[in-house]
């Protein structure tokens, strides 16, 4: 990896903490996370936007050692004792929010805020060592996919001073779908994935095409029938505006029986 452009992440963060508990509809996402853990490289400091925290404004965590938030329930009780001490960068987290500010976003710190599985899940798989530093951006709770483009942008500069930018979502998140454990052929997560696959890998797209494509997600072919709410989908929209060009496929298989993409800009 060239350390002066660290890359982007999209990925699937699975259902709560079975990709932990090495659950069986998890076999493939977990080959994908070992594979592409060379990819990585070694980042100085990790930034990391989950579909599990949104905010009126954008809260960035600023704690020195972020607890962990074991925000599910109905698992074992080894779901709740996992443990991922990685500590936080208070001095990244005031980077971040100067460089929101500069973007014209309006952000704040949160020196209590622990991170959710969305965070701690991927990273103990990823980073198993817990030895890089970790800061949690939230989503904005009103959903708009061009704020958080936005926020992407004002994020990629990061990418020169070795910081990793991940988002930590589900391309599909039908939860009623996703519990059924149906694993014949679903034509309408098939469509969407293709659109989203094309919407962020065509090289032929110029970037406003891509950008508007994905401002305007929900027109695609049943979107809402995969993400009834998006904020599964909008950390890759700030993945999007981070990397800045079209995305490589890295991942494209199943999680609980349905097709889920993940994404790598470098």
């Amino acid at each position: 990896m060239k350390n002066q452009h660290s890359p982007v992440l999209f990925l699937p963060h699975g259902g709560g903490p079975l990709p932990l508990l090495e659950d069986e509809n998890h076999r493939e996402m977990l080959k994908f996370f070992h594979e592409i853990i060379p990819k990585l490289g070694v980042p100085a400091a990790i930034i990391i936007i989950s579909a599990h925290w949104e905010e009126e404004i954008v809260t960035i965590t600023s704690g020195e050692n972020p607890s962990l938030i074991y925000d599910y329930y109905g698992f074992p009780d080894e779901a709740y004792t996992v443990e991922y001490p990685a500590a936080g960068d208070p001095v990244l987290a005031q980077k971040i929010a100067n460089l929101l500010r500069e973007n014209g976003i309006e952000s704040k710190l949160s020196d209590q805020r622990g991170f959710d599985h969305g965070v701690f899940v991927p990273l103990k798989i990823l980073f198993p060592q817990a030895n890089i530093p970790c800061v949690q951006l939230s989503l904005l709770n009103n959903l708009d996919p061009e704020s958080h483009l936005k926020i992407g942008k004002a994020l990629s500069k990061l990418r020169s001073e070795k910081t990793l930018i991940i988002g930590s979502g589900l391309s599909f998140h039908n939860m009623q779908s996703l519990m059924s454990q149906q694993n014949s052929l679903d034509q309408k997560n098939e469509e969407f994935e293709m659109w989203l696959i094309d919407a962020c890998t065509n090289l032929n797209y110029a970037s406003s095409v891509r950008e508007q494509k994905l401002i305007k997600w929900s027109e695609a072919p049943f979107a809402r029938y995969c993400q009834p709410r998006e904020e599964h989908l909008l950390p890759l929209h700030v993945c999007a505006g981070a990397g800045g060009s079209a995305a490589k496929l890295v991942f494209a298989g199943k999680i609980m029986g349905k097709k889920t993409s993940a994404f790598l800009w470098n």
